[in-house]
């Protein structure tokens, strides 16, 4: 009995100082804040999914180094103020390496003050608003700006449904959907395409009938709206219950598998555009799909995918980084390796390039990726070119 207990003993004061099998590695701590409830859950979940999926498969194939990737996962409920709760919680109390989200720019516009001054990286997989990346240095996405998409989406819609003018419909009390009407705004000018209406509408506005029977007055060839889904689904609901059956150009907020169950049937007919597409064909979107259906149950969209790509491209900048321990030099080493880092998975080839700030100083990081656009029949994104 003293012989195991001594045995015992030793093992234990091997594994303390760091001997043993690797089961023992240590955990790279992985901070993400998404809204897991309320009215952006459907793009949170969806995230978090993404993140699962590519984390575990990192983790079976033997981590990072030999460390194991440890996600700590917490819902800002789609709400600044949880955004701003949660990011704190994160970096300051769990000590996490960085932090992936919030999930709106609105979120992100508020939260990621807070990682900047921290000397913490957020990366957003979902914020596509003008401006969040001149926050500071220490903030990344990988998610396409709004201005660099809707010049693309409008360009391929106009070509396939010959729109010669459109009205306007955009929520006014959101960053995310107030930045796509801008950049709808000074796309269409630059295109010279007339607006015959503008309407505008606010975050749990139910009854859009209003508005839309004013844009039916005025007979435009499309809609373009910019919405989250919320709001954006019902919104086409109540257009084809009037009679307006014109085609919808949407942004980001658009383009999630959900319209499909949330329009009820009434959903064709929407062009948005992304790096990603389930139509693309590519080797690593195929698998990518694969294995999320296998996992999950369920078809992906644009917000898992651009998160399981996040995840790939953390990694490779991890494999650049000698963790040493020292969080504050961790964290500074991460911001600085990041930068250099080319993936190509589910949304394609990708890279960031360095934003600048509203006086043109050098900021944080945005992506650089070709946008594919894709209009809705029956139940699925359709590629146009």
């Amino acid at each position: 009995m003293r012989q195991k207990a001594f045995a015992n003993s030793l093992l234990a004061l091997a594994l303390a100082a760091g001997f043993g099998a690797s089961a023992y590695a240590a955990d790279i701590k992985i901070g993400m804040a998404e809204a897991l409830s309320g009215g952006a859950a459907q793009y949170g979940i969806s995230i978090r999914n993404g993140f699962q999926l590519a984390a575990d498969e990192i983790n079976a194939a033997g981590g990072v180094n030999g460390d194991k990737l440890q996600l700590v996962i917490e819902d800002e409920q789609g709400k600044k103020e949880e955004a701003i709760n949660v990011f704190k919680k994160l970096i300051f109390q769990d000590k996490v390496l960085m932090v992936f989200g919030p999930t709106l720019s609105n979120s992100a516009q508020a939260a990621d003050p807070i990682a900047q001054a921290a000397k913490t990286v957020a990366f957003g997989t979902s914020n596509t608003a003008d401006g969040i990346t001149s926050i500071g240095d220490y903030i990344f996405r990988n998610s396409v700006t709004e201005a660099d998409v809707l010049p693309e989406t409008l360009r391929v819609a106009i070509k396939h449904a010959n729109i010669k003018k459109v009205a306007v419909m955009y929520g006014n009390d959101d960053v995310f959907t107030k930045s796509g009407y801008d950049n709808f705004k000074k796309a269409l000018e630059d295109l010279k395409i007339p607006v015959t209406t503008t309407e505008t509408f606010a975050k749990g506005d139910v009854d859009f009938k209003a508005q839309l029977t004013k844009i039916k007055a005025g007979n435009p060839d499309a809609i373009v709206l910019s919405a989250l889904l919320a709001e954006g689904a019902p919104i086409m609901v109540q257009a084809r219950q009037i009679g307006l059956n014109v085609p919808f150009i949407g942004g980001n907020g658009m383009n999630s598998v959900k319209v499909f169950t949330l329009a009820k049937g009434s959903s064709d007919g929407l062009y948005v555009g992304s790096p990603w597409s389930a139509s693309n064909d590519s080797a690593e979107n195929t698998s990518f799909i694969k294995a999320f259906q296998d996992k999950f149950k369920a078809a992906p969209d644009q917000f898992a995918a651009q998160s399981y790509d996040a995840m790939h491209i953390l990694v490779q900048a991890l494999k650049q980084v000698k963790l040493s321990g020292d969080l504050a030099a961790d964290r500074s080493a991460l911001r600085n390796a990041l930068p250099n880092v080319k993936w190509t998975g589910a949304t394609g080839a990708f890279q960031f390039h360095r934003a600048v700030d509203k006086a043109g100083k050098p900021a944080g990081y945005d992506a650089q990726q070709k946008a594919i656009v894709s209009v809705t029949k029956g139940d699925k994104f359709v590629i146009e070119k």
